[in-house]
């Protein structure tokens, strides 16, 4: 009975994942257009040929981003449909900051460091790019810290939630 009533934490991850996909690929790479999915592995946009590549990559990578808030969605709807539940904001909202800090942690160590296929901000010199790329990740492990701590906050708050 207490497993039923407890806040569907893999919703919210899921949720947060798929809009920090989200947040990267429209703010970053449409509105802001600092970088594109391999403007860095050699295929910068300076070309039609690359911009058309970067597109349909960009494109692929939101299709991704899609399938976890789709995925967060049908979980919170199981868990929730099963009869009246009460849970404090705090958990999906601290479980969504946990996911799009996650989902920017390792696109960010993967994408950006590893294999260097984009960086946040190349419309600075490139020396400057190692700096931006570590902004992001610092601002990423906040968004999961205070995630963590809101989290932990609403479990405290919500009946039925260990804590």
């Amino acid at each position: 009975m207490k497993e039923e009533r407890r806040f569907p934490t893999e919703a919210g991850i899921l949720f947060g994942l798929g809009l920090g996909g989200f947040f990267d690929g429209i703010v970053l790479h449409q509105i802001l257009q600092w970088h594109h999915m391999v403007t860095s592995a050699g295929y910068p946009a300076n070309s039609v040929a690359n911009l058309n590549l970067n597109t349909r990559l960009d494109g692929l990578f939101h299709a991704a981003t899609y399938v976890f808030v789709v995925a967060g969605l049908s979980v919170l709807w199981r868990a929730a449909h099963r009869r009246h539940l009460w849970w404090s904001g705090k958990l999906l909202a601290g479980t969504m900051l946990m996911g799009f800090g996650i989902f920017n942690l390792i696109e960010g160590l993967v994408d950006h460091q590893l294999l260097g296929l984009h960086h946040v901000n190349e419309t600075v010199p490139r020396e400057q790019w190692i700096y931006w790329d570590i902004g992001f990740l610092i601002w990423d492990f906040i968004m999961l810290a205070s995630g963590w701590l809101l989290f932990r906050s609403g479990r405290r708050r919500s009946p039925g939630e260990a804590v």
